[in-house]
């Protein structure tokens, strides 16, 4: 059987977005352990150029930003923010598999915004663990039209390190804000 560029393209980046979503558990509300480091360091990944995803991704890095600089309410603001982004997220154009994995990323990253919204800052920066795993997913699922970065952090999730998605190359570190705040590197850019 032959199959078309397009289709073999899809597949592989279906694949891709699949390990991705692989790497850690939706389940977990945020406490378990995961694997959030990429073996994928200084690389670029071009990712389908999707504005939909634009109103979550901006959400999200309000979050991130607001960890960064140690801001309690203002990540709350951004969970609030994500939360009303994902809730008027039209999923008519995608596939049934698509929608699928879309509904399963929405379900937890909604979970980890809720507890942001109502968490002190350390319990929210565990929560933004999981959920940058679920942006990430996201993107790799959907696509955005954003440029971004993945940042690392090897001190971050306990010591077993935790990446990020933050939209300029430099560092500032969602994870330990103002205490290590340059701590981390990237690890790839996307688009």
């Amino acid at each position: 059987m032959k199959y078309s560029p397009l289709i073999f393209s899809f597949s592989l980046f279906f694949l891709f977005g699949m390990t991705l979503h692989a790497q850690h558990d939706h389940g977990s509300h945020g406490h378990g352990k995961k694997n959030t480091k990429s073996s994928r360091a200084h690389m670029t990944s071009n990712i389908n150029q999707n504005p939909a995803t634009t109103d979550i991704i901006d959400a999200y890095l309000d979050i991130k930003t607001a960890l960064a600089a140690d801001n309690k309410n203002g990540a709350a603001a951004g969970a609030n923010k994500l939360l009303m982004a994902f809730e008027y997220f039209d999923t008519s154009e995608l596939g049934k598999a698509q929608k699928e994995d879309y509904n399963e990323i929405a379900e937890n990253a909604i979970e980890q915004a809720e507890h942001i919204i109502k968490s002190p800052m350390d319990h929210q920066r565990m929560h933004f663990e999981v959920l940058s795993a679920d942006i990430n997913d996201l993107v790799a699922l959907l696509g955005t039209n954003k440029t971004l970065y993945e940042a690392y952090c090897p001190m971050a999730a306990r010591g077993e390190g935790a990446a990020w998605l933050t939209e300029t190359e430099e560092i500032t570190n969602p994870y330990f804000g103002s205490k290590m705040l340059k701590c981390g590197k990237v690890q790839r850019k996307i688009n």
